[in-house]
């Protein structure tokens, strides 16, 4: 079958044919592809093409898509079983392997997904702290649970919702919401701030000199916590992630994406003293039959021991280049850009005019609301590019792409740029 028919014999009985509805292509139009296999850098479709993959499951694949070593650890793993309901090797394999590598963390609770994993950080603080107020940025998202589908940046950005239908005031009334990229004041009622440490949910855009320092001393100064959503910089900005990068330790880490090694997967974790208020020794509730899925486990470890502080600065070098020479091609190929990088992140704004770096989620939108990237987005396509099907992603360069992949892209980039430009002249 075509992409075409595997698409419409979906949305029979997938509602609008997606699990995820950026994968739908709404925010680009046409149809999207249907994967069959990845290797490396690449995915193949139902029609036998072959993609230059820069999605990489947002950010869950770093060594690239079918490592042989975490397919082996994946295999093993379900040949043994694949869930029990019990303590497994796994969970404490892996959670040692987490708490050796990121500093200031003591201890870690597994989950099945990044939004499981904020929500129960959440819950977490509020617990401990007593209190009810939670602060998040606008434009940053952290998962689709009520309380913070607020300004939820790509997570609603992509489909034009300033927020969900289903979600009740009442869940939200207690959920502050600022400016990235702005110290907040704060007051004695909040239990917690909650922040991408490099937003990577408005395109991207990095924390601004004193931001992450700011966040840390103003929680300090009311007693709130501080929690950092790594699910998409956990062990993507190196081993330590952004408490490392940064310098600054929050209370409370969420992790996701490079953990499970391409599996499902969630973490939240801090202090051994704020940790044991969750059940069973404290009155926190969280729970979840597959937390801690042995094949998840496996897999995540098995990554997490193939990475080495040399490889991230192999591949934050690498990807510092390519975005220079990726902003370069495309404003060759005529239209205005900024591809801003932050270690192995980057990211990619397109306008018919020169504009400054967006610093937040305004600034940003303006900018992504254009009609110059599903343009690009499809000239990518039908050059053998694939990047994520909507503005407010970013790129995802693994270790399997090569320096020959990265030139192959720019020169795309550039070829569609010249394109997309000619029309809009």
């Amino acid at each position: 079958m075509s992409n075409a028919e595997y698409f419409e014999r979906a949305r029979s009985v997938i509602p609008g044919g997606v699990d995820s509805p950026v994968r739908s292509f709404a925010s680009v139009g046409g149809t999207p592809y249907t994967v069959v296999r990845g290797q490396g850098a690449y995915v193949y479709d139902v029609e036998g093409e072959r993609y230059l993959d820069f999605v990489q499951s947002y950010g869950a694949s770093l060594l690239g898509h079918a490592h042989p070593d975490v397919a082996a650890a994946i295999s093993a793993a379900a040949r043994a079983g694949t869930t029990f309901g019990a303590p497994t090797p796994g969970e404490l394999h892996l959670a040692e392997a987490i708490v050796a590598r990121v500093p200031g963390l003591e201890q870690v609770r597994f989950v099945s997904s990044g939004t499981e994993a904020t929500m129960s950080a959440l819950r977490l603080a509020r617990g401990a702290s007593r209190r009810d107020r939670i602060l998040k940025f606008d434009g940053c998202y952290h998962g689709h649970s009520d309380a913070l589908l607020v300004a939820g940046g790509s997570g609603l950005a992509q489909q034009g919702l300033p927020g969900s239908a289903g979600v009740t005031a009442g869940a939200v009334r207690d959920t502050l919401v600022a400016p990235y990229n702005e110290v907040p004041v704060l007051d004695e009622s909040v239990a917690a701030v909650i922040v991408e440490p490099v937003a990577a949910n408005m395109n991207l855009v990095a924390p601004a000199p004193g931001f992450l320092e700011g966040l840390r001393a103003e929680c300090d100064r009311v007693g709130a916590l501080l929690i950092f959503d790594e699910v998409i910089t956990g062990f993507r900005l190196g081993e330590g992630g952004a408490a490392a990068r940064f310098g600054v330790t929050p209370d409370l880490w969420c992790f996701g994406k490079v953990i499970g090694g391409g599996l499902p997967v969630g973490a939240f974790g801090g202090s051994a003293q704020l940790l044991a208020h969750l059940a069973p020794s404290g009155p926190v509730y969280q729970a979840g039959t597959l937390s801690g899925n042995p094949a998840a486990m496996a897999a995540g470890l098995s990554v997490l021991q193939a990475l080495s502080a040399g490889l991230y600065d192999e591949l934050a070098a690498r990807v510092g280049r390519f975005a220079g020479r990726l902003e370069k091609a495309v404003r060759t190929g005529g239209l205005a850009a900024r591809v801003p990088s932050v270690g192995p992140l980057a990211g990619l704004f397109l306008a018919r005019e020169e504009f400054a770096a967006p610093r937040n989620f305004a600034e940003a939108r303006t900018v992504l609301g254009s009609d110059l990237y599903p343009a690009f987005f499809h000239e990518m396509l039908a050059r053998g590019v694939a990047l994520a099907p909507g503005a407010y992603e970013i790129l995802f360069v693994s270790l399997a792409h090569t320096d020959d992949d990265l030139d192959r892209a720019v020169d795309a980039a550039h070829a569609a740029a010249a394109a997309v430009a000619a029309r809009a002249s």
